[in-house]
């Protein structure tokens, strides 16, 4: 296979997003994350960072595999449109004609309605306590009996989303391939699609692949616990027992677009996969759900792909079908930032996808500085130097500080908010080895962060402030 080739704006757009993505996880405290950028269908960067288990210390690594929940129903989803390519089911027959003893109305409804949350399905059963650790994932049997109740709503009505839907697709699979789950998609879709580091449940991972562990939140328990994240799904696990690293899961979802060259897929099935078929009418963003597909609206940040969430572990891959980037997020802990950390990094590579590499003569700019209220990034883009606020997200909103250097170690602010320092002077300085120590923008002395922690700290050690 032919080596795609990078655009030139790319190696340094990573660098920017590893160092980026490094300070959020310190910043926000969070136990770890792995990270996967595809572009066409080939990985062009992953990483991790902090990690995988806080009570041991043990390093997160890109080979660590996360629990990644509902991107389970991509794959099932999948599944279910390779099995209509052969002829082995239509995405108008009823589910009751593949799995018995169904209630009535659950039986009529079509497998298009199951694989779009259409069908009005509960959507964990009567008791929903194994996503909280309360209890075991459902047997096929427990399944079964849930479904046989009335179901929720009427068909066709909403988007309704339901686990329960997609372990229904799930047992219609096993009738129609004769095959366990498990088995049937780990041959015909997993490794069908070249993926190594992927199983569809636990306890089906390789003795040797290392596992991270899902973590709680901090607060209300004053520290974060420690979930072993390793429940078997059992009959739940089409809709969320998925374990994969971050580069399987962006190597998946890269490969249903509808126009990449390699996929276990057909075109048309993978537009059947991602047009939106229901919109969530109470979201304050615009969202749709297609055939096991996530999407946002249509324009030039459009996406495809999903999210999940499982004890102790969240999670998001984006497809962006403008740039043909895919980015997966993993999250070990309850409160991961996955959903708005895709949006950064696509921030990031927008930004340096639209200026360009940085001219060579603005590389000495690059770098972070503190001051007690935060930090501040320069960071070189085209022909300019952009001033941002790492801790702010997505980092290249529109509202970023634009600098033109106009000689060594001077610049000028050229666009800036009016509450910020529109027209003023920046400047580097430097010590004997040519080393910057300050940054001055606008007035404002910025430092490296051990200086400025020094600094401020030797300030305010031992001050108490007067009574009044």
């Amino acid at each position: 296979m032919k080596k795609q080739q990078q655009p030139a704006w790319l190696s340094p757009a990573l660098e920017y997003v590893q160092d980026w993505l490094a300070f959020q996880v310190e910043r926000y405290e969070q136990p770890g994350c792995a990270v996967a950028i595809a572009q066409g269908t080939g990985l062009v960067a992953e990483y991790a960072f902090g990690q995988a288990n806080l009570r041991t210390g043990q390093p997160l690594t890109p080979r660590h595999r996360f629990r990644i929940a509902s991107h389970s129903k991509s794959f099932t989803a999948a599944g279910v449109l390779l099995l209509r390519e052969e002829g082995k089911l239509g995405l108008d027959d009823p589910i009751g004609r593949y799995v018995g003893g169904l209630h009535k109305d659950v039986a009529d409804a079509r497998i298009d309605q199951l694989l779009s949350h259409g069908a009005g399905l509960t959507r964990d059963g009567v008791d929903s306590g194994q996503f909280l650790d309360r209890r075991p994932f459902l047997s096929r049997e427990e399944v079964l009996a849930d479904l046989a109740r009335k179901p929720p709503l009427e068909t066709g009505m909403q988007l309704k989303y339901s686990n329960h839907g997609f372990a229904l697709l799930g047992l219609a699979m096993e009738e129609i391939t004769g095959s366990p789950y498990g088995d049937w998609i780990t041959r015909h879709v997993i490794r069908a699609a070249g993926l190594r580091e992927t199983v569809p449940d636990m306890p089906l991972l390789p003795k040797r692949a290392p596992m991270a562990s899902g973590h709680s939140t901090k607060f209300p328990f004053g520290q974060r616990l420690v979930i072993p994240g390793d429940n078997v799904c059992d009959a739940i696990a089409p809709a969320g027992g998925f374990v994969a690293t971050a580069a399987d899961t962006a190597r998946f979802f890269a490969q249903l677009d509808p126009h990449c060259a390699e996929s276990i897929l057909s075109p048309a099935s993978r537009r059947a996969m991602v047009q939106r078929r229901w919109r969530d009418e109470c979201s304050t963003q615009e969202s749709y759900y297609g055939l096991g597909t996530m999407m946002n609206g249509p324009g030039p940040k459009e996406w495809f792909g999903h999210t999940g969430g499982l004890q102790g572990f969240v999670s998001r891959t984006s497809r962006f079908t403008a740039s043909g980037l895919t980015v997966t997020v993993l999250c070990n802990a309850l409160d991961g930032l996955s959903w708005l950390w895709v949006d950064g990094i696509a921030s990031i590579l927008d930004a340096f996808r639209r200026h360009g590499a940085p001219a060579r003569r603005l590389q000495p700019w690059r770098g972070r500085w503190w001051s007690m209220w935060g930090c501040t990034d320069l960071v070189p883009l085209g022909k300019l130097v952009m001033q941002i606020a790492p801790v702010m997200n997505p980092p290249f909103d529109g509202a970023n500080t634009e600098i033109e250097v106009t000689g060594k170690d001077r610049a000028v602010i050229r666009r800036a908010s009016g509450y910020n320092s529109p027209g003023q002077d920046v400047r580097l300085v430097r010590n004997g080895r040519g080393k910057a120590t300050e940054l001055w923008a606008g007035g404002t002395k910025l430092l490296p962060r051990e200086a400025m922690v020094a600094e401020v700290t030797q300030r305010y050690r031992g001050t108490r402030r007067k009574a009044a």
